[in-house]
């Protein structure tokens, strides 16, 4: 063979090579996550560091939320093509025209939980009369306005809600009696600037009856009519299981790629670790064939939840079956 016969057949395969790179290019699907980075969305950090999107052939950005950011809004001017939300805003956002439709339950335990100083003499919600309560608004209300419905509570007298920021300050200068606070992130805060553990009461939400679905996974509706985007979906979705599987195997290893993920320098390993070991609490079919699967009786009780809101329910109306499918989460399972 002929150096220039070599020439033209390494020439001719590298052509090849390029053709079907790009003839395969990856899929492109961003996906908008309710927070800032931290261990809450480590399954999809976990994903992206470790190729797991790349083998799927798809190429996702992941972008951070923040106390500005509502996922819904960002959705639906098309900024996302999935993204993270809890349920309750998500089925607000939906009745208010914003088709919102959950295709995978990440999180199957709520998180959530009024942390208060005993001092303030709160023992029980009994207690909770003539108090001020923090409470976090942007869609983050309504599990807690539906359990003060259910004890009793007029929200506008029997109660006085604080607005609350997303930090611990009003109950470290005493100017609330409890604060909302999530079991992987602000009772920690908390604990961290000195308060200890003894001198706090915790009410979980779970345990009080009126817990409801969390971080889930959400697309628009009308995006479920194309089979291609459906197909791509169950990609990203198999990819950000395999991602939050191994994150609740090994917190330090998720911690470290969450740090490295946060362009701000802000996240710690210590801290990380530590929110991601409570995360792992929510996600109690980590390693199942149910992960990521959102259980119908569990919908249900949220909805539940959310209907009943005394004279301003969070929704007026059953969404039915048509809030949620299972076509996203099948295509994922699929071997």
């Amino acid at each position: 063979m002929t150096r220039s016969s070599k020439f033209t057949r390494s020439l001719l395969a590298a052509v090849l090579v390029a053709c079907g790179a790009t003839a395969q290019a990856a899929d492109k699907v961003t996906v908008q996550l309710k927070w800032l980075p931290q261990a809450q969305f480590a399954g999809y950090y976990v994903a992206q560091s470790k190729g797991y999107y790349k083998a799927e052939g798809l190429d996702v950005t992941i972008k951070p939320g923040g106390p500005d950011v509502a996922p819904a809004q960002v959705i639906a001017g098309n900024g996302a093509d999935v993204v993270v939300d809890w349920m309750p805003s998500a089925l607000a956002s939906r009745e208010a025209g914003v088709p919102l439709v959950n295709i995978a339950q990440v999180f199957n335990q709520s998180g959530l939980m009024l942390t208060c100083k005993k001092a303030s003499g709160v023992a029980s919600p009994k207690d909770f009369k003539g108090k001020t309560l923090g409470v976090w608004y942007g869609g983050n209300e309504y599990p807690f306005l539906n359990w003060m419905t259910k004890l009793g509570y007029k929200t506008d007298s029997d109660i006085k809600i604080l607005k609350q920021g997303f930090n611990v300050d009003p109950l470290l200068q005493n100017q609330a009696a409890c604060i909302s606070t999530m079991i992987y992130n602000e009772y920690w805060q908390v604990v961290d600037a000195g308060v200890k553990e003894s001198d706090l009461i915790t009410f979980f939400y779970e345990k009080e009856g009126v817990a409801t679905l969390e971080d889930g996974l959400y697309v628009m509706e009308a995006k479920l009519k194309d089979p291609a985007f459906v197909a791509r979906m169950g990609k990203f979705l198999k990819a950000t299981l395999k991602g939050w599987n191994d994150a609740v195997k090994n917190p330090e290893e998720a911690a470290k790629l969450v740090v490295a993920a946060d362009a701000s320098g802000s996240a710690t390993l210590k801290v990380q670790k530590r929110q991601m070991e409570n995360v792992a609490k929510l996600i109690t079919n980590a390693g199942t064939p149910k992960v990521g699967y959102l259980e119908p009786a569990a919908y249900e009780r949220t909805v539940k939840v959310l209907l009943a809101g005394g004279s301003s329910p969070v929704i007026k109306k059953d969404p039915g079956k048509a809030a949620y499918t299972h076509a996203v989460w099948e295509a994922a399972s699929k071997k």
